[in-house]
């Protein structure tokens, strides 16, 4: 009855752990993912101010990196809610007591290690196929967009406010044997089954043969010039590595004309790709194995706390480089898998063991000296 007892508590604080931790992710992904969205969206603002967009194309148009954004934020969301939670346990001193009570620093990251795997799955789905999903939408849209005539054309204000064209004057040296020049009062855009026209009313039409000396002067009130040649027509679209989906990686077209330019690229993206899902479980093992541990001072928990950004930084610079360089160098893309080795390897074994990592003396010393600084600092001022 004793051991059952036990069983059910662990599990009730299991869950409750991965509750408060998961629900601290999702907060922190979508602060830090609509901050991170609106900055980037502010450079994209032209399509609205300067091409005549709605708000709501402007809207979806800088939407579709959202993904990309998830991929790269997701593990340090995970990251910062682990610390908040384990901090926030610290400070109440609930991880003491449940030391205290028996409970092994195994069982306790458990709860943590659920969110990551969520957070992992979460990372698959997005890197396999959203993110690229959403970059293709994005490359057709911007694309779409900027090559649409009448969306660059008729803009509300820019000429009449109806939308028609109003003072035209336009030169055409398509054909090296003549040269012509129109201006109209008015003009309007027509789109139909025939192509796209500009329908110019009550103008002057002026052709410069190449061999004669005096141009040809034409007036006219109702005069087509055909535009089809400048509006988009149905070409193939070419996605970059980065807009390609984890199986076109994997199993690339040999007959790619640019997998045939940079195989090495296709590599490195591929494996950057595969380890993605990996970066959150590495996180939280780094994270619970310097902040798991009970603390019983706040400058301890601090430099901890500043061990785990640490260890977490230069192990995703280390992916970085081994992916940079791995393109050129192939070799140093088992960097990147050395250095998960060894975080998992060296975090598990600290957790396993119930090792507490605590900062050299000198260094708790010399921050309590630096806070007690400031803080008279800051009372003095």
């Amino acid at each position: 009855m004793l051991e059952s007892g036990t069983t059910r508590r662990m599990g009730s604080i299991g869950r409750y752990i991965f509750r408060t931790t998961l629900s601290a992710f999702l907060v922190i992904l979508v602060s830090l993912t609509a901050v991170i969205w609106v900055t980037q969206a502010l450079h994209d603002i032209d399509l609205v101010t300067s091409q005549g967009q709605s708000i709501l194309v402007f809207v979806g148009i800088t939407g579709l990196i959202i993904p990309l954004l998830i991929l790269v934020i997701a593990p340090i969301a995970l990251l910062i809610a682990i610390a908040h939670v384990l901090n926030k346990m610290s400070t109440d001193s609930e991880i003491i007591v449940m030391n205290a009570a028996g409970m092994s620093p195994w069982l306790l990251f458990r709860a943590f290690l659920s969110v990551a795997v969520v957070v992992s799955i979460l990372v698959t789905a997005i890197s396999a196929y959203f993110a690229p999903k959403g970059l293709r939408m994005l490359r057709d849209w911007l694309t779409e967009v900027s090559a649409d005539v009448v969306t660059n054309l008729v803009q509300p204000g820019r000429f009449v406010s109806n939308g028609q064209l109003a003072g035209i004057f336009l030169d055409d040296q398509r054909d090296p044997a003549q040269r012509v020049t129109m201006v109209a009062d008015v003009g309007d855009l027509l789109d139909n089954a025939n192509g796209t026209f500009l329908v110019l009313q009550k103008g002057m039409l002026q052709r410069f043969e190449a061999k004669e000396r005096d141009p040809t002067m034409v007036v006219f009130d109702r005069y087509a010039f055909d535009l089809s040649h400048v509006v988009p027509g149905s070409q193939a679209t070419k996605y970059s590595i980065r807009e390609r989906y984890l199986w076109q990686l994997l199993f690339p077209d040999p007959k790619d004309p640019l997998y045939v330019e940079q195989p090495n690229q296709f590599r490195a993206e591929l494996h950057d790709r595969l380890i993605a899902p990996i970066y959150p479980l590495a996180f939280a093992v780094i994270a619970f194995a310097y902040l798991g541990a009970p603390r019983t001072n706040r400058q301890s928990r601090t430099v901890s706390m500043l061990a785990a950004i640490g260890g977490v930084t230069l192990l995703r610079f280390t992916g970085f480089v081994s992916t940079v360089f791995g393109a050129t160098q192939p070799w140093m893309l088992s960097l990147q898998y050395v250095a998960l080795a060894l975080a998992f390897g060296g975090g598990l074994y600290v957790i396993r063991r119930g090792l507490i990592l605590e900062p050299p003396a000198f260094i708790e010393n010399w921050l309590a000296a630096l806070t007690e600084r400031v803080v008279r600092r800051v009372a003095t001022q």
